[in-house]
């Protein structure tokens, strides 16, 4: 999934009670202070701290009352080797750049996260000899940073290697227990279903190595989503597959639980407005959940009209908004109220005569001429079809024709 980050630059939390602060022993000039609660780290959406245009997080904590940040993604280097980078150009080792955005964070009461993995690059798992040399690979970012909180994001195409994602997992068993109290989440694919075969095996990887993080999350977009019902319906379906893998009850795995979603337009094309964030919040406070994250805050801002021609960006969300709208929802679900902001803008009105057509309909049949509406836009079909979601292509079987 995120497939956006792989051409944009770099490749790419526990119950509700817990609110208490853990303090690791870091050997390093971070500046590291005593951990915020669990719920911040839940809460922390991702940042590209090097690229996609980085924003100001002082700024966004300033405008929403942040505190949290995710920091994405570290990565094996792209010439090789077990040592992590930064989107695997620059050396956490002798990293400068990084580190003053944390230092930025933290002077103002917050902290951050470092997600490692992400959509594309080569992963620390995929090279390193064993989950010991990749979880001190690890260490090193944890050490450098002063870390409280961690996250393993394993997806395409490193999840289909399962040498890899036994390194990956073995790593977040061993810096669990060799860094007490730290915050560990794991992020995957999200399909209608829950999760699909991959995102099951890694499940089954984790219960075979005795591990549990602080959640397991999904990321239930880039997958024929369309808006907040379809995603809490794959949580719904991401919670049994949690109840059979690890025999938990349905409260214990919404409370090992996460979603991680996209804000505004998807890689593929789906929309996710301020509203479909409200409406999956509700159900992921109501359920007791355990994280509510997304990607990213560098997307958290209206596109330029010369940016927004109904393409997904990674600097902008192509959807009407003021700035940092959707960072507000990761506050509200770490336990605060954002400060009152100005309304979000009204879009343009669209033109007469290009109203939308019909919803699209997975279970109805098509066939050449037919017209529906998907995702703010209306689509022709060429030929017969069924279940294939409209998505601009030469070769497919929908023609585009403009937004609605």
């Amino acid at each position: 999934m995120r497939r956006l980050r792989a051409c944009l630059g770099a490749a790419a939390a526990v119950g509700l009670a817990a609110a208490g602060t853990t303090a690791l022993v870091a050997g390093s000039a971070s500046g590291a202070t005593s951990a915020l609660s669990n719920r911040w780290y839940a809460a922390a959406p991702y940042l590209m701290p090097l690229d996609n245009d980085p924003p100001d997080p002082a700024a966004i904590m300033d405008a929403t009352g942040l505190k949290a940040f995710q920091l994405a993604f570290v990565l094996a280097p792209n010439g090789g080797g077990c040592s992590p980078t930064w989107g695997g150009t620059a050396a956490v080792s002798s990293d400068t750049a990084v580190q003053s955005v944390v230092n930025t964070i933290r002077a103002k009461g917050g902290d951050v996260s470092v997600s490692i993995g992400g959509y594309g690059g080569t992963k620390l798992g995929q090279v390193c000899s064993d989950a010991a040399a990749t979880a001190a690979a690890y260490q090193q970012v944890i050490t450098k940073y002063g870390l409280h909180a961690i996250d393993f994001d394993l997806e395409e195409p490193e999840y289909e290697n399962t040498a890899a994602i036994k390194n990956e997992i073995g790593a977040a068993k061993i810096l669990q227990q060799n860094n007490p109290g730290l915050y560990v989440s794991v992020t995957t694919a999200g399909t209608a279903d829950g999760t699909g075969w991959f995102g099951k095996q890694m499940l089954l990887e984790a219960k075979s190595q005795g591990f549990t993080p602080n959640n397991f999350s999904i990321m239930p977009f880039d997958g024929g989503f369309n808006g907040a019902a379809s995603q809490t319906s794959a949580l719904t379906n991401f919670n049994q597959i949690l109840q059979s893998t690890f025999g938990w009850d349905q409260a214990t795995a919404y409370a090992h639980e996460g979603f991680s979603g996209m804000n505004g337009r998807s890689d593929t094309g789906e929309y996710f407005t301020q509203t479909d964030f409200q409406t999956v919040l509700d159900y992921a406070t109501s359920h007791n959940m355990d994280r509510f994250t997304f990607w990213s805050l560098n997307r958290d801002r209206q596109c330029t009209p010369a940016d927004n021609g109904g393409r997904t960006s990674g600097t902008c969300s192509s959807v009407a908004q003021n700035s940092w709208d959707f960072a507000k929802y990761s506050v509200k679900f770490a336990g605060v109220t954002p400060p009152s902001s100005t309304p979000t803008p009204t879009p343009t009105p669209t033109p007469p005569g290009t109203g939308c057509k019909p919803a699209w309909s997975s279970t109805a049949v098509y066939t050449t001429g037919n017209e529906v509406s998907y995702n703010l836009r209306n689509w022709k079909a060429k030929w017969w079809t069924q279940n294939e979601t409209p998505v601009a292509s030469d070769w497919g079987v929908w023609q585009d024709e403009g937004a609605c």
